[in-house]
């Protein structure tokens, strides 16, 4: 995050010469007064100088994306991310490339933990509201919502069947909500996350 401080003879020159010095436009930083200018006796005697701190805003997608491109190439791949719109709260980046399979993991499990990464790097900073990144490449999430939605309906069946409930492995908030979504209707049925995060899992249950 680039910043500096510039005196001048007026906040406005301060505030241009500091544009300059940074290239960049003023919608793209926040600046702050620390002296306004002053005339002293006879305008010259005891006169200050503006000063002003102008400093670069925070573009929590933008670095988060610069940081997710960066990593992938040390891992070997280069990507391109692209931010979808907002959706039920969540902001979806998605990688783009060849072969990514290196960046998804077993089970997604490399993705998993370069989304919390990024859920770090996107709230660094903000002083906004928090943002709830979901990062996805070649589809990964929606065939993984197709394989949970099937476990959950399958084991579902089976709880009724036997009584016993079912403890499933851990899961990320979104994919607990899967399951919880998926059998939120069933009449026999209850659903709930027990355990402390990473290890946070979903117990399927007969209603009491």
């Amino acid at each position: 995050m680039k910043s500096i401080e510039i005196s001048a003879r007026s906040v406005e020159e301060a505030v241009k010469m500091a544009l300059e010095e940074l290239q960049m436009k003023e919608n793209e930083v926040n600046v702050e007064v620390l002296e306004e200018p002053s005339k002293g006796f006879l305008g010259i005697l005891g006169s200050k100088m503006a000063r002003v701190k102008v400093t670069e805003k925070v573009d929590p997608l933008k670095n988060t994306r610069k940081f997710l491109e960066d990593i992938a190439e040390k891992m070997g791949v280069i990507v391109d991310v692209v931010v979808k719109p907002e959706k039920g709260g969540y902001i979806t980046m998605e990688l783009v490339g060849d072969d990514l399979g290196i960046l998804i993991g077993r089970r997604g499990d490399t993705l998993d933990a370069l989304q919390y990464l990024a859920n770090l790097v996107a709230n660094k900073n903000n002083l906004g509201a928090r943002l709830k990144i979901i990062l996805d490449a070649e589809n990964y999430r929606a065939r993984r919502e197709e394989t949970l939605i099937k476990l959950a309906v399958r084991m579902a069946d089976k709880v009724k069947k036997t009584g016993r409930k079912i403890v499933l492995e851990p899961m990320n908030p979104q994919e607990r909500r899967i399951i919880h979504t998926a059998l939120q209707h069933e009449d026999q049925i209850d659903t709930l996350s027990e355990g402390e995060e990473p290890f946070r899992k979903v117990v399927i249950s007969l209603k009491s």
